[in-house]
């Protein structure tokens, strides 16, 4: 991989770099030629041709180059320039138009700072003119200096739009990075979420199901010891019917885990069912307030009724209350639903500290989904939990 990986930066190293170096050639090959019918060089002609030779190998590992020894390499880059001019005195116009704006564009790659490019153009017309004033005369100098002037405008404006370029893929590039990172971080809190609502529609189905039907077998056996037969077949035939219940809303749990969709319910039905299930099952007499004549929506009913119910059950296993109050009101734009009792009560500093013990947890959770908000108040005399959860404008019709 670190193989493949490596051929690849070299063929987007040369791709990047190969009109610089045909436009090094055609620079080279016509310095050449203009020496030639002025005057053949042989001997200045392969020091030339070395001198270029390294200048150009100089311009394809510049990409090593840092900050810090910028100005040694523009310095270097600027001194070759300037003796492959004084070599080739024949050919020193294409070489001077050829690549002082190269080198200048070169700069914009290090910084796209104004005044260092300015700085360097700067010297590199000094160079121009130094050389040309050395190997020339002031005709060819006013000649040649348009020509100049214009090529270093054309370049600039091409190595202004190339690096624009590449530092518009390069921040694409980080974009991307940021983006496959969040999806990864979206994937994990996906996946989070999604255990922790299984976890809620197992304990408030499975959990809260074999709760009851565990209450009513003890309430069977209790009936069977004391030879009361009548009274204990009549719980077990009503543990029947709630370990069928169980076993559907299981089923229902495990369907809304794969289509994420439920029946629609009718809210205060489901609230008078799941009392007189309670009532069947503790004999603990429950008195209810309902003033409630709006439509839910189901994410709303679905996730009140498991807090209620998760409540109720609370109360059935550790209360030892024998008065339920339950009320359900709309006020000021929020739906209002209180669970009150009679019991011992519990210390609620406790609350999710216990293994095991989630039921409180798991209504924290389903309250927060639905943007509500959830008051415990427990003491000797009992314990009051309260629902408090806004309401849509859909819900306010």
């Amino acid at each position: 991989m670190n193989g493949k990986a490596g051929i690849k930066n070299i063929n987007e190293l040369f791709a990047s770099r190969l009109p610089t170096l045909i436009w090094m050639s055609i620079v080279y090959v016509g310095t050449i030629i203009l020496q030639f019918f002025k005057e053949p060089l042989v001997l200045e002609g392969a020091v030339f041709t070395g001198l270029f030779t390294v200048h150009v190998l100089l311009h394809w590992n510049s990409y090593k180059v840092t900050q810090k020894n910028f100005w040694l390499y523009f310095s270097i880059q600027a001194a070759f320039i300037y003796l492959c001019a004084i070599l080739m005195r024949g050919g020193y116009q294409a070489v001077l138009n050829g690549l002082l704006p190269i080198l200048i564009a070169q700069s914009l790659s290090f910084s796209f700072r104004v005044k260092r490019v300015a700085f360097i153009s700067l010297i590199s017309i000094i160079v121009f003119f130094d050389s040309s004033l050395t190997v020339g005369d002031t005709d060819e100098l006013i000649i040649f200096l348009p020509i100049f002037i214009l090529m270093l405008i054309v370049v600039l404006a091409y190595a202004i739009m190339f690096f624009t370029q590449v530092q518009e893929r390069l921040r694409t590039q980080s974009f991307l990075e940021d983006l496959r990172e969040a999806h990864e971080k979206v994937e994990e809190l996906t996946l989070a979420n999604e255990r922790q609502r299984m976890a809620r529609d197992l304990h408030d189905t499975l959990a809260q199901g074999v709760a009851g039907l565990i209450m009513q077998l003890e309430a069977a056996d209790a009936h069977m010891s004391q030879d009361q037969a009548k009274r204990a077949q009549e719980i077990i035939r009503q543990s029947m019917q709630q370990a069928r219940r169980t076993l559907a809303e299981a089923r229902r749990a495990i369907d809304n885990l794969r289509t994420k969709s439920a029946p629609e319910i009718d809210f205060k039905e489901a609230i008078y069912y799941e009392i007189e299930h309670f009532t069947d099952a503790t004999g603990i007499v429950v008195s209810t307030d309902y003033r409630l004549n709006k439509r839910l929506s189901r994410l709303l009913m679905e996730h009140s009724l498991y807090i209620m119910k998760e409540s109720l059950t609370n109360i059935a296993r550790h209360a030892k209350a024998d008065k339920v109050w339950v009320f359900v009101s709309i006020h000021n734009g929020r739906l209002i639903i209180e669970i009150a009792d009679n019991g011992i009560g519990f210390r609620t500093n406790d609350m999710g500290k216990d293994v095991g013990h989630y039921g409180l947890l798991g209504i924290h959770e389903r309250a927060r989904l639905i943007g509500g908000e959830i008051y415990v108040n427990s003491n000797s005399e009992g314990t009051r939990i309260k629902l408090e959860t806004p309401l849509t404008e859909g819900e306010l019709t």
